[in-house]
């Protein structure tokens, strides 16, 4: 047998990650406590449209709890690198049940302020579960190459409650109103926190070093900083999508084929859940984020939902895996004791992105075409593989 052969990186059954002690516990713990993180938006904006009579305020109310988000995220997740996951990730649950909750108890007529004290609650206590799993990824699977299947198939699972999330809403609004779909997500997520710090891991999670307070937290680290902002052009990607397809298509069709897009990600996730780690993350990221960009330019002339239909799917191929591969790639740049607020900067970012990209692709959609708005969003992937090929993604 050659020496290539025997340093190739292993494949790595799926079931070889679930079925690592208490890993699918605190995934599925997890999952369950970020279907709410894709529902509130919704939620927030048919509530305050039921309560004030304007589907501006509930944009405006939305926005305010997405920002809140946005800024609390790195807070939270330094917390939760002092003080250990479930104190910080117990305050959490209970400030954003509160907020959801009230939001769900306030009269008609309540006025948009009300509404949006509510959203900020919501935004600036909800739990960051997904980077606590990753921060407890390394004590439930000690070895590379079966962290990266989870990593990818956490990416591929997130497509799932994007779906799931809009669902929630519709069941509940169904059953009882928008009152109703806001005391479902109020529920939901403290149920998730609480099976997820119930498991000993979380229980015992501690940073690697606990004692280290240096100033500038994970963004001290060059690599962190620079997946920042790679995730920030990512972001604006997906904002942009998710804006120029009902501009392309009309707002009948735009669920099913942003449904598609997502099935691409998750088809591309669990794909790269069953590859190899790679030997160079930092080289598979440049390779990914191209692939992105090139993915969505195919979008840019497709003219109508049935083009879009068939060419989404190719397009999202590449989501989950980049997703992936970057969170890999943290777990290396991250300075010691720092690792979830890296995660949480992820957060940020993308969501500043989306954001951003979601603005300028609805101006570009009205002042010139659709086509412009996806040429917009294939650019700025681009731009993120040609941030990622101009930084040091490696670890100092």
């Amino acid at each position: 047998m050659s020496a290539a052969a025997v340093a190739a990186p292993a494949r790595v059954p799926l079931r070889a990650v679930l079925r690592a002690p208490g890993f699918t516990w605190l995934f599925g713990a997890s999952m369950v406590g970020r279907v709410p993180a894709f529902a509130i938006g919704l939620v927030l904006v048919l509530r305050t449209r039921e309560l004030t009579g304007s589907f501006a305020a509930g944009g405006i109310v939305a926005g305010i709890s997405a920002l809140a988000m946005c800024v609390s995220a790195p807070v939270l997740g330094r917390l939760v690198d002092r003080r250990g996951q479930t104190v910080v990730l117990s305050g959490c649950a209970a400030l954003s049940a509160a907020g959801m909750l009230a939001l769900g108890l306030l009269p008609h007529g309540a006025g948009m302020a009300a509404a949006a004290a509510c959203a900020v609650a919501t935004g600036l206590g909800f739990p960051p579960l997904g980077a606590c799993l990753r921060a407890a990824l390394p004590a439930l699977l000690p070895d590379r190459e079966r962290r990266h299947a989870a990593f990818a198939l956490e990416s591929a699972m997130t497509e799932v409650t994007y779906v799931a999330a809009p669902l929630l809403v519709a069941v509940s609004i169904a059953l009882g109103g928008t009152r109703t779909a806001a005391i479902a997500c109020a529920v939901l997520a403290p149920l998730g926190v609480a099976a997820f710090v119930a498991h000993p891991t979380a229980r015992s999670w501690r940073p690697d070093d606990a004692g280290e307070r240096r100033p500038g937290g994970a963004l001290r680290a060059h690599g962190v900083r620079a997946l920042l902002f790679v995730f920030a052009l990512v972001g604006v990607t997906f904002g942009a999508v998710e804006v120029a397809v009902p501009a392309a298509a009309g707002s009948s069709a735009a669920g099913f084929l942003l449904a598609l897009w997502g099935a691409g990600s998750l088809a591309g996730g669990l794909i790269a859940a069953r590859a190899p780690a790679p030997a160079d993350g930092a080289r598979r990221l440049r390779r990914l984020l191209a692939g992105l960009a090139a993915g969505h330019l195919l979008l840019v002339p497709a003219a109508g939902p049935v083009a879009l239909a068939l060419l989404l799917p190719a397009a999202g191929l590449a989501i989950a895996p980049t997703f992936a591969c970057t969170f890999a790639l943290v777990e290396e740049l991250a300075p010691p004791g720092a690792l979830t607020e890296a995660y949480t900067w992820l957060s940020t970012g993308i969501g500043g992105g989306i954001a951003a990209g979601a603005a300028v692709a609805g101006a570009l959609a009205q002042s010139s075409s659709p086509a412009a708005a996806f040429a917009f969003a294939a650019a700025a992937a681009a731009a993120g593989a040609g941030l990622a090929a101009v930084s040091r993604l490696r670890a100092a």
